[in-house]
Formats: structure tokens, sequence, C-alpha cells
């Protein structure tokens, strides 16, 4: 095969199938791939741009490409092409995800540590947003005065259910934080993507030429990150909660009780390095639309353009 002719960006798994999603997912949130310097990244994406200009350097392999494209997949943002902050890239999920949620398993008893771990887990959250947003439509500084806002509002709710679940049985007690975070991503993703969802989303025809801004595609992609966040998050904060309630039964467990948070935390990462790429491939990042769903202005400045020969728009929904 001639690698001058190589074509990068083509999808190395069918992204229109679920297996095909999950393999490119599974690829891209190798959380090794967090380890690597910005100097290994950028010849990366130094690399990926040569092969993209048809200009291979000589001795490159096949194989040496597609590593290539996995690291700058993993690193840059799909819109821009610029480098990504590490903490909210979803390489980083497994990591920063283990601790957070295992800390928030196992610290979830007192108000000052259900108060200060939900803080974190906000600030995560809403950096992890604000990465993964569609570049196209620019966050204002106003923005993150409205999460701090919604922080604070989050945290008093916690305090308050906490409170009042303090004579539940104590496994409910312990889906709690689950609940928290269910509630924190319905909030936080569309208010950290909120001019999405004022001033519409970039869309496309396949061929990736822009059609206009359409609020509905934005709903729809946003609906859809938010879908795959609560699912990353649920096996790992609904099961370790039980299986942790029935090992602290054991005496050899009641030994150990300083070692709970690190079980915890080890064990959340289990379930997430599968359930990252999982929730990720639920739906295909570049979402799909029918032109006879958008707002009428849209639909018919599309039509009149373009006749029937538009049937479905795209666009980048985030991750």
């Amino acid at each position: 095969m001639a690698l001058s002719s190589f074509d990068i960006d083509a999808p190395r798994w069918d992204q229109s199938t679920f297996m095909g999603r999950l393999k490119h997912f599974f690829n891209i949130t190798d959380c090794r791939t967090a380890l690597l310097s910005d100097a290994r990244l950028d010849e990366a994406k130094a690399l990926v741009e040569s092969c993209r200009a048809g200009s291979v350097p000589p001795g490159t392999t096949e194989e040496q490409l597609h590593y290539a494209k996995k690291l700058y997949d993993s690193a840059f943002h799909p819109d821009t092409g610029d480098r990504m902050n590490l903490i909210g890239r979803m390489s980083f999920q497994v990591p920063g995800g283990m601790a957070i949620t295992g800390f928030m398993l196992q610290f979830y008893r007192t108000v000052p540590a259900v108060v200060f771990w939900q803080w974190v887990n906000q600030s995560f959250n809403a950096l992890v947003n604000y990465t993964n947003r569609n570049a196209a439509s620019p966050i204002t500084p106003k923005y993150f005065i409205i999460y701090l806002q919604v922080g604070v509002l989050f945290v008093c709710m916690m305090v308050c259910l906490h409170l009042l679940l303090q004579k539940a049985p104590p496994l409910v007690a312990r889906w709690v934080p689950f609940a928290a975070v269910a509630a924190a991503n319905c909030v936080n993703i569309p208010m950290m993507r909120q001019q999405e969802i004022l001033n519409g989303i970039a869309v496309t025809d396949e061929n990736g030429n822009k059609l206009g801004h359409s609020k509905k595609a934005a709903a729809k992609g946003i609906t859809q990150v938010v879908v795959s966040r609560i699912t990353m998050a649920a096996p790992g904060m609904i099961i370790l909660p039980i299986i942790m309630q029935r090992l602290e039964k054991y005496k050899f467990m009641q030994r150990i009780t300083f070692l709970h948070g690190p079980i915890q935390v080890m064990l959340v990462g289990v379930f997430l390095i599968f359930m990252v790429p999982a929730a990720c491939s639920l739906f295909p990042q570049r979402c799909s639309m029918a032109v006879s769903k958008l707002e009428p202005e849209l639909r018919d400045s599309i039509v009149s353009q373009y006749g029937d020969k538009v049937q479905l728009v795209y666009f980048n929904k985030g991750l």
C-alpha cells in the first residue's frame, strides 16, 4: 500500500456500528497516553499533518501512522486541532474518575466530606465538559460564574439530602453520590455548552461544507452526551456500594478500614476501564440529523440551495 495515499482521517473501524465505535474509543481513551510528554504528542500531530499533506516521511510504517492518529485523537480537539488540557481529555477519565468516584463512595458519611468531594467532582466535570465541547461555539467568562452558582446549589442540595437520609438504610445512603453525579451531568453539561443551545451548533453536509447553525442539533448532541456520561458512572456507583457493603461485614475488612478508600478507588478503576469507551460508543461522535427535523428557516435555506441532494446534516456532538 502506498502510504502517500493513506487516508489518515478515515476511521480505522466502522463508526456506524457500536462495536466499531467501541474499538475506536478503547484506542483513544487508553490512559497510558496521558503519561506521554507534550513533545511526543506534538510529534504525532506533525506526522498526522504530514500524512494529510501527502508527504509521509520515508521509512514510516502504516502502524506508526495508526499510532500517531491514536495519540492525535486522544490529545487534540477534533474541531480546532489544539492540544487539550490533560485533565479534560477522555484518556484521563479512568485515573481522574476512579480517584474522585472512589473517594465520593468512601467519604459520604459526614457533611464536610460530602461538600468537599462534591465540589471536586463538579470542578472535574466542568473542566471535562469545557474541554470536550463543540469548539465552534465559544464560552465566555460569564458561564464560569454560572458554573460556580450551580456548584454551590448542588453542594447545598447534597448536604440537605445527606441530612434527610441519615436514618435511611445504609445502602440507600451509599447511592446518594450516584444521584448527585447524574443530576450534576444533567445540569453541568447543558450549562457549560449553553452557547450552543442559545445560538445553535454548526452543521455541515457529508463533505464538511458548512450549512448553518441549528439549536435542535445542539439539543440532540448535548442530550446524547448527558446519557453517555451517566451511563459511564452508573455501574461503578450502583454496583460497587453493594459489593462494599457485603465485604465490610467480614472481619478481615473490619481490620483494614484504612484501606477501604484505596480499594474502592481501584475497583472503580476496573469499572471505568470498560465503561469509559463503552459509554462514549453509545452514539456516533459525528452525529447526524435529518434536514426535515431542523428549524424551519435552516431547513428552507438548505432546500432552496441544494434541493433534495442534502437529506442529512452532520455535527460534532462532543464527548
